[in-house]
C-alpha cells in the first residue's frame, strides 16, 4: 500500500476555505496524483481539506470516503497549542519553552511516554492528544488491512494489497499523525519537519512476509507546484 498524505492548499482560516491561489495548488496536486492514480480519497472534516481533494476526485471520478473528523486540525490545535502571550497561542513545537524541554535527554529517553514527564504536568492535553491519535490512526489503518503492533513498532499486513490511498488534511495534525504511524516520538518529529501547502508525503507499507514497517519515500514534496509554475514557498514567508 502507498499512503499519500497531502496538506491542504493555501487557506483562509476564517472562513474555512481555500484562497484562489490555494485552488490552483489543489489542481496542481490533482494532476500529479492522476499520473498514476489513487484508489481511495479521504479527507479531514475541514472544508479546506475537502476543497483541496475535490479536483483529484473530479478528475479520477472518485467519491470521497466518509470524512475523518479525528484528523481535523482543531483537535490537535486544542491539545497541542500553548499560550505565549495573553490571548495568543501557537503550536508547542514553535514554543521556545517546549522546544527546550523536548531536547532534554531525560525527556527523550522516555520515547513515546515523553508526555508523562513531570515537566509537562501543566499540559495534560499533550498526553491526551497522543493517545487519541494513536487510537484513531490505528483503527483507521486496521480498516485498510494493517494492524499496528505498538510494542514491536511494526504492522501486521493482514490484507496486504497495492492500494493507493490519499489523505488530505493539515500540517499540525499531520505532524502528530505521521509521528504516530511511523512510531517516531512526537518531540523528535514535530520540531524537525514541516509541510508546505499541498506538500505530498508518500509512505510505503511494504509487505514483508506478513509484516511491514512504514517507510517515508518523500516528505512534503511540492514538485507539482514547480511543474505548474506556481510559487514555491513555505507558509508564504520563505521562498526556495
Amino acid at each position: 500500500m502507498l499512503l499519500f498524505y497531502v496538506r491542504h492548499g493555501e487557506p483562509t482560516y476564517e472562513p474555512d476555505a481555500l484562497t484562489p491561489h490555494g485552488r490552483r495548488q489543489a489542481e496542481a496536486v490533482a494532476r500529479r496524483l492522476c499520473l498514476f492514480g489513487v484508489d481511495r480519497v479521504f479527507t479531514s472534516s475541514s472544508n479546506r481539506a475537502a476543497e483541496t481533494a475535490r479536483p483529484t476526485c473530479e478528475i479520477l471520478r472518485l467519491a470521497p470516503e466518509p470524512v475523518l473528523d479525528w484528523m481535523n486540525e482543531s483537535h490537535a490545535w486544542r491539545d497541542l497549542s500553548v499560550e505565549f502571550a495573553p490571548g495568543q497561542r501557537h503550536w508547542c513545537y514553535d514554543d521556545d519553552a517546549c522546544l527546550a524541554l523536548f531536547a532534554k535527554p531525560e525527556i527523550r529517553a522516555l520515547g513515546h511516554r515523553w508526555h508523562e514527564h513531570p515537566a509537562f504536568a501543566a499540559h495534560p492535553s499533550f498526553g491526551a492528544s497522543v493517545r487519541r491519535m494513536r487510537a484513531e490512526a490505528d483503527a483507521w489503518l486496521a480498516s485498510l488491512g494493517y494492524r499496528h503492533d505498538s510494542a514491536g513498532c511494526f504492522y501486521h499486513a493482514e490484507k496486504p494489497d497495492d492500494a493507493r490511498i490519499a489523505l488530505f488534511a493539515h500540517e499540525g495534525a499531520g505532524l502528530l499523525f505521521l509521528s504516530t504511524i511511523l512510531d517516531v516520538p512526537y518531540p523528535f518529529f514535530a520540531p524537525t519537519f514541516a509541510m508546505g501547502h499541498t506538500g505530498m508525503t508518500v509512505v510505503e507499507f511494504k509487505n514483508r512476509g506478513g509484516v511491514c514497517t512504514p517507510r517515508v519515500l518523500q516528505l512534503s514534496n511540492d514538485s507539482h507546484l514547480y511543474r505548474d509554475g506556481l510559487p514555491l514557498n513555505y507558509q508564504n514567508r520563505i521562498r526556495f
